[in-house]
């Protein structure tokens, strides 16, 4: 219970300041939209974890503080009002008055911006899982040969941002033509952010000490941390628009997304500390699936309204399945080392 205090803490606090500016219904909505937050991010907090576990405990202690703040107020808060301020041309304290006085225009603001909102995500968490898919240097492999087989297309020079850039530009074509410009600009956009991000442990590159501090530098320090709260991002777009169809007071939405934020980034903590992606081996692979399901759902999205229920449902079975198959792994190997 340790890793949970401070997100029963942060709860109580948000539910109590749901109830004072809503009453009961708003502290209703704000639990509603905590379960959904934690339920349909569980995969982010796995992937969290496999980044998080080879960080220092200060830049840990970062992720749940500082990092807890810019996934609530920047992410959740703020972003979708510059959103707003871009798509329309109104100023930002305009935008800020319509979200806490016109919720409804507000909310027909940020659904309109729904393409460059999908796109952009869509194609950044499209990356992260062919950056995994197409990793030729991993031990274990969940769909055995079929994986290993694409994992082997990892010897060819970029081949993540070649297969994800001609995936957006098959989802674009399929587009109306006024979406078609919007929807390849935040594509591009999300993958040259991953690759800029991924890249930037080149700034710590030397050629007297090495590639090998580099790696470290990036894994222990700020580029880390970065990634992740792009992914936040990434994954906190679809579930702000949606939390529009539970109800449309932000300062509600806020608190309740606030609410499953913190306790994903404890599950993250408690995963590391607990060894569990050590545990359940396929755990990671599982939830790099569901992040690949959901970036494809993202695109598609563009089109065709999809219901956060699938979502959820898709990530759900995809982190059951790894589990399962983890525990059985681990029976085979137990019998064999016996």
């Amino acid at each position: 219970m340790q890793h949970f205090r401070i997100s029963f803490l942060v709860a109580i606090l948000c539910l109590s300041t749901a109830f004072y500016w809503g009453g009961m219904m708003g502290a209703f909505f704000a639990v509603i939209l905590g379960v959904l937050e934690v339920s349909l991010s569980f995969d982010n907090a796995v992937v969290n974890a496999s980044v998080l576990k080879d960080m220092d405990a200060r830049w840990q202690r970062y992720f749940l503080t500082w990092g807890m703040i810019i996934a609530v107020f920047g992410m959740r808060l703020l972003f979708p009002i510059v959103i707003v301020a871009v798509a329309t041309g109104i100023d930002f304290i305009g935008v800020t008055q319509m979200a806490l006085h016109d919720t409804a225009t507000y909310a027909k603001h940020l659904n309109d911006a729904h393409v460059e909102i999908s796109a952009f995500g869509g194609m950044f968490l499209l990356m992260v899982f062919f950056s995994f898919m197409f990793n030729e240097e991993k031990d274990l492999y969940w769909l055995g040969w079929i994986e290993r087989k694409i994992g082997a297309f990892g010897r060819l020079e970029a081949i993540e941002i070649i297969v994800a850039l001609t995936l957006l530009l098959i989802t674009q074509h399929y587009l109306p033509l006024e979406d078609r410009l919007e929807a390849l600009i935040a594509g591009v956009s999300g993958v040259v952010l991953f690759v800029l991000v991924d890249s930037c442990a080149a700034l710590f590159e030397d050629k007297e000490i090495g590639e090998e501090v580099a790696v470290v530098a990036k894994k222990a320090g700020m580029m880390s941390f970065i990634y992740l709260e792009v992914l936040d991002a990434s994954f906190s777009f679809d579930g702000v628009i949606g939390a529009f169809a539970i109800t449309q007071d932000v300062v509600i939405i806020m608190l309740g997304l606030a609410i499953g934020a913190m306790f994903v980034r404890s599950i993250t903590i408690y995963l590391v500390h607990k060894g569990t992606l050590d545990e359940y081996v396929f755990l990671e692979h599982g939830a790099h699936y569901a992040i690949g399901a959901l970036a494809g759902i993202m695109l598609v999205s563009i089109n065709h309204h999809i219901s956060e229920i699938v979502t959820g449902l898709v990530g759900a079975v995809l982190i059951g399945l790894s589990i399962f198959s983890s525990v059985r792994y681990r029976k085979k190997h137990t019998i064999t080392s016996v």
